[in-house]
């Protein structure tokens, strides 16, 4: 048997469902499933459909097979009404909201066009940042006197370490929970405002070549952070770049969309409760 259902699977994903004649068909009939039809025409249509969407389309046949096979899934589900089961009812409604989405803003998504100004300007205040660190780790879920600890552990350190004239890589061994960079220095490497927690990120940001900041709190613990500078606009990953711009373009798109759309509904919010 050929490959090819979760081909056709993905294309009524892509491009939605044919509504298959119940009434007289205006070309030859390919095949009947229960009261429902599917023409000649519907099965040319499907088929070029998932044809512009792979590579290696699957023979006709067997394809023909995998359609009726979907139709008799269908009424078999509604038959169960399936339709009702809450799980299929959150899942119906993701699809709504993304064909919606789809629907409304794919044009304005697509004509979005990012330049070289645009990626510099991002970049000059979001740049690349080289750093090491000292972790005091918090495990996940630990309680707050545990948080409490840890913080108090963090600030000593903190204070050694800026005491101290030995090299920050010396320290690092000394004093990191981090396992993974505890023999190379504490060396994170360059990362973006993408690839790290918004609190380190915006903590090595602050800091010159060579300066070591205070205690910075994160999800995972408490960071000492030692800052080796920034790549250049013309060493950075132009790639990354143009991918954040597109992004944040993006979000003022849906920002725009959402506001205007929200407009137009009764809407209550008690952000209070949510701790």
């Amino acid at each position: 048997m050929y490959l090819v259902k979760s081909l056709f699977i993905t294309s009524f994903l892509l491009v939605g469902s044919l509504n298959f004649a119940a009434t007289a068909p205006s070309s030859p009939v390919v095949a009947t499933v229960g009261d429902k039809t599917i023409t000649l025409d519907e099965f040319n249509k499907r088929y070029d459909q998932v044809s512009k969407h792979t590579l290696n389309p699957p023979p006709k046949k067997p394809f023909l097979e995998d359609l009726i096979r979907y139709e008799v899934g269908i009424q078999e589900a509604e038959k169960r009404n399936l339709q009702n089961d809450p799980l299929i009812a959150e899942r119906l409604r993701e699809q709504m909201y993304t064909g919606l989405v789809e629907k409304d803003l794919a044009d304005k998504i697509t004509a979005i066009k990012v330049n070289d100004d645009d990626m510099k300007s991002y970049y000059a205040k979001n740049p690349e940042i080289k750093t090491s660190h000292i972790l005091i780790e918090v495990k996940a879920g630990a309680t707050p006197e545990e948080r409490a600890i840890a913080r108090k552990r963090a600030e000593e350190i903190n204070s050694e370490v800026h005491k101290s004239k030995r090299p920050f890589e010396d320290l690092v061994k000394l004093y990191t929970d981090d396992l993974v960079t505890k023999n190379t220095g504490g060396d994170v490497g360059y990362q973006t405002r993408a690839s790290v927690m918004p609190q380190y990120y915006e903590a090595a940001l602050k800091l010159k070549n060579g300066q070591i900041s205070d205690v910075v709190e994160t999800p995972f613990g408490f960071h000492i952070i030692k800052s080796f500078g920034e790549h250049t606009y013309l060493s950075a990953n132009k790639k990354l770049i143009r991918s954040a711009v597109f992004e944040k373009k993006k979000l003022v798109v849906f920002n725009d969309y959402f506001d205007k759309l929200k407009k137009h509904y009764k809407i209550s919010v008690n952000p209070d409760v949510i701790k």
